[in-house]
Parts: C-alpha cells; sequence; structure tokens
C-alpha cells in the first residue's frame, strides 16, 4: 500500500459512494457519505504529520504560522449564530468572495468565518471530506458559520498535468448556477488517483452530470475553454499569500491553526469545539488584514 492509498483510505478499493442525507437538514443536499465509518483516533495518528505538501505529493500540510492568514471575519465571536438557519431552505447560499479568490457557502451574517484550503487532487482533502467536513456543513446550515473555500492547485506543478486547475475552473462554473457545493462533492467522492491527472474536461463534463440541472451549453463551453481561469490563478495566489503551505489547511477568522488543531478538523466529534477555539483566539488577536465578505 502507498503512502497516498493510505491517507485517502482507497487502498485500490472504490471510494464511497454519494449519499444524498441528514435526518434533520430538511433536504438539504449533502452528496457524500457520513464519515462515520472512518476511525477518526487511526486517522487523526496518519494525519499529524502528512497532507498534501506544497513541495510535493502527500507530505506536509503545515501551516507556516498561526497568525499568517488574512482576516475573513465580520463580528467576534461567541453567543449563539445571528444567522437564519438553512435546514429548511433545501440549499445553501453560495456566492463569489468580494475579492474574487474564494468561494463563501453560507450566510453572510454568520459569526464565525471558517477557511479552507483545499487542491482537488489531494487525497488527505478527500479524507477530510469524508470525515469532518460533514459536521462542518451542519454548523453552516445552522447559520454559525459561513465557510469559505480557497482552491490550490499546486499539485499540478508538483506531479505535472492540469487537473487541480481544470477541477477548480469547473467549481468557479459551477458557481454561476448555485451549484458549486453538490459538485464540489460529487468531485471529491469520485476524486482519481492523485498521480493519475484525471480531472480531464471528459471526467468533469460526466461527473457534472450526476447534479441535476448542472449541465448545459455555456457549463460546457465554460469547462473545455478554461473560462475563469483568472479565478484558478487569483485563489492559488491567495493560497500562497495566505501563507499555507499544504492542504488541506484551515483558517478560523482568518487565522491559520495550527498541526495539531488541523488534525481535529478531521474528527466530526472534535471539529466544533475546534472551530470555537479558534474563532475565540482570532477575537482576542490583533487585526491581520481585510475580510473577504465586505
Amino acid at each position: 500500500m502507498t503512502a497516498n492509498e493510505k491517507l485517502s483510505g482507497r487502498s485500490g478499493a472504490a471510494r464511497r459512494d454519494p449519499a444524498r442525507g441528514g435526518a434533520g437538514r430538511a433536504g438539504v443536499r449533502r452528496l457524500r457519505a457520513r464519515g462515520a465509518a472512518v476511525s477518526a483516533g487511526v486517522l487523526a495518528a496518519v494525519l499529524l504529520a502528512a497532507g498534501c505538501d506544497t513541495g510535493g505529493g502527500t507530505d506536509g500540510g503545515r501551516d507556516r504560522g498561526s497568525g499568517d492568514g488574512k482576516a475573513h471575519a465580520e463580528a467576534s465571536p461567541g453567543g449563539k449564530a445571528v444567522a437564519d438557519s438553512f435546514a429548511d431552505s433545501g440549499h445553501l447560499p453560495e456566492r463569489l468572495a468580494a475579492d474574487g479568490t474564494t468561494i463563501v457557502v453560507g450566510s453572510p451574517k454568520a459569526r464565525t468565518a471558517v477557511r479552507v484550503y483545499e487542491d482537488l487532487r489531494c487525497p488527505v482533502c478527500a479524507e477530510f471530506e469524508n470525515s469532518g467536513a460533514d459536521e462542518l456543513r451542519d454548523m453552516t446550515v445552522s447559520g454559525e458559520v459561513r465557510t469559505e473555500y480557497t482552491l490550490a492547485s499546486f499539485l499540478d506543478d508538483n506531479l505535472g498535468g492540469e487537473g487541480s486547475r481544470k477541477a477548480a475552473n469547473a467549481l468557479r462554473a459551477a458557481l454561476e448556477k448555485g451549484l458549486f457545493l453538490e459538485y464540489h462533492d460529487v468531485l471529491f467522492d469520485h476524486q482519481p488517483e492523485e498521480a493519475v491527472d484525471g480531472y480531464t474536461d471528459a471526467f468533469l463534463l460526466r461527473m457534472a452530470a450526476r447534479v441535476d440541472g448542472l449541465r448545459d451549453a455555456g457549463f460546457d463551453a465554460a469547462v473545455k475553454g478554461m473560462k475563469y481561469r483568472s479565478f484558478v490563478t487569483a485563489s492559488e495566489k491567495a493560497f500562497d499569500d495566505d501563507g499555507v503551505n499544504g492542504t488541506p489547511g484551515f483558517a478560523v477568522d482568518g487565522r491559520l491553526v495550527d498541526a495539531t488543531v488541523r488534525n481535529d478538523f478531521f474528527d466530526p466529534g472534535t471539529l466544533p469545539s475546534a472551530v470555537r477555539r479558534g474563532a475565540l483566539r482570532a477575537a482576542a488577536a490583533p487585526p491581520s488584514g481585510d475580510s473577504a465578505e465586505s
């Protein structure tokens, strides 16, 4: 078994099938199976020293410091969420951040912003999406947090190919239809092997067909023509500028979390407390930049 296979939990076996679900979520569509089958203790032990490193492949995922990220929060944390719950709406709002680098999901009134840095080719990002991400989704649905996605593409440079960039471009195209989140989940649920560069135009369009209402002539042209290449470049630059050197990376209200806290994000049982501790820590720190949400 290779290191990447161990980290991704695939080891030659098929990834989990997408599942619609979420009892008590009243129609909010979530296309990944819940991560209860993942052994959080084993996964955390592996991830303490592993992630997708900007130096190449799966090795690292550390951040460069706990205070290097831009500030993305709107208000100090603590107390109850001010946003309405989206449990009954059937769909979370999603939009492009004002700086054009990041896709924001959830209420703009949420007290806490959780930024997730992902490279679509990174197998450890897929592990997060099959474990702690469901709990983060629940917190977003409830209105406690908004989730910001900054899409990196360094694995294309490290491993060769264009898959990370093509996937990020396709996700930006999906945002135009309000279907970023569903398509994002589908792509991670069917993530090709990291070294294969499997996010081809044909693969991306085939996966898009799994999302109701996504494919049409405009979407297909955007995928094939890399319509949102400038977004892809800007998102990668934001990843670099925020001082992140591996994926998945996380920031709470603009402050990067350290490696130990990062592992808490992979466990649905510890993610909420990790987010809330991060929000309190960010509130106590001096301002470090401008919010992505203006």
